[in-house]
């Protein structure tokens, strides 16, 4: 592997990371709090750890060629944004508030709940089996156990850039316009809705 592949492998994945989702939604979500941005993102960062792990140990492609646990991931990670985005909208969040999409808890359980937003995300775990093998080369110098770990830190780093801007930008253009910061938190619940109705849509077209 070099220079030239990471750099494109980097171009590819700013691009993707740069896409609003569900890690957009979460961590928008936290930025109204406050005080929640960090263990927000960081819970994020903690499920792509994982994604990154499970590709290296190599049960990553064995949950995607087993259709039952793929589709039971997928279900699991829609209920979730469902409940997170429901949550929001019932109790929409403003600035340096103890209320908002992650719900009132502690700054553990916002890292816990970020870990499952992404942590429970198949589109991620797609990221990792159908993006990133294209940036390994099996003659190059290093093992592709070292190359998967080192294409994982630089998605890591791109998503810690991205989120913990999204989320720092919320928190401080919105933390004086209580108003607007509760109408965005809504906008991000009713995001984190409607992706998880958007997984389960398409779980069911693929069933029939």
């Amino acid at each position: 592997m070099n220079a030239g592949m990471v750099g494109a492998f980097l171009g590819v994945d700013v691009l993707l990371v740069l896409t609003p989702g569900a890690d957009w939604a979460y961590a928008i979500a936290a930025g109204l709090r406050g005080r929640f941005v960090t263990p927000a993102v960081g819970g994020l960062l903690l499920g792509y750890v994982g994604h990154t792990l499970l590709v290296v140990l190599g049960l990553a492609a064995l949950v995607a060629a087993n259709p039952a646990l793929l589709t039971g991931l997928t279900v699991a990670g829609a209920g979730y944004l469902l409940l997170l985005g429901v949550q929001t909208l019932v109790r929409p969040g403003t600035a340096n508030t103890g209320d908002g999409a992650n719900g009132p808890g502690s700054p553990g359980g916002v890292l816990l709940r970020g870990a499952g937003v992404s942590g429970l995300n198949p589109k991620a775990l797609m990221l990792y089996l159908a993006v990133l093998p294209q940036f390994l080369s099996r003659q190059a110098h290093w093992p592709v156990t070292v190359q998967t770990v080192l294409l994982g830190c630089v998605h890591l780093l791109v998503c810690a850039c991205v989120y913990f801007g999204v989320g720092l930008l919320a928190r401080d253009v919105l933390g004086t316009k209580p108003r607007l910061a509760r109408g965005i938190s809504r906008v991000s619940g009713a995001a984190m809705i409607l992706i998880g109705l958007a997984l389960l849509a398409e779980q069911l077209l693929q069933s029939w």
